[in-house]
């Protein structure tokens, strides 16, 4: 068993819960009740549905090779960690050009992410 991988598999898990439950709260039922017209508000909502299931099946893919350890682990956990590396840039980016001293904090979902990165960059070594 890779502990560093169940780490992040039980990591990504817990935010794909709080994606999916706070999520919904927030932004999701906003969007569903804007103005935006009917075709970008339906894609948007696809989007985050889509972010759901990446969020499960990754969080599914860590803990399946941190229990299993099948041939191509270090492979799996690399391309995952740096797809929530990628994840956690892109948040970050996106936080910074908002305004204000206190912007990455407006997008808070990196500190969420970066852990988990790291986790699996760790169970990938």
């Amino acid at each position: 068993m890779n502990g560093w991988l169940l780490g992040a598999g039980v990591a990504a898990a817990a935010v794909a819960g709080v994606h999916v439950i706070a999520g919904h709260f927030d932004p999701v039922r906003p969007l569903l009740a804007s103005a935006l017209p009917d075709v970008p508000k339906r894609t948007l909502h696809v989007v985050w549905h889509w972010v759901s299931v990446d969020l499960v099946l990754a969080a599914l893919t860590l803990i399946a090779v941190a229990l299993v350890e099948p041939e191509g682990t270090e492979l799996v956990a690399l391309l995952t960690a740096v797809h929530f590396a990628a994840y956690t840039i892109v948040f970050m980016l996106i936080a910074a050009a908002l305004p204000g001293p206190r912007r990455l904090l407006e997008l808070p979902q990196w500190m969420l992410l970066a852990p988990i990165a790291a986790l699996a960059f760790a169970g990938a070594a």
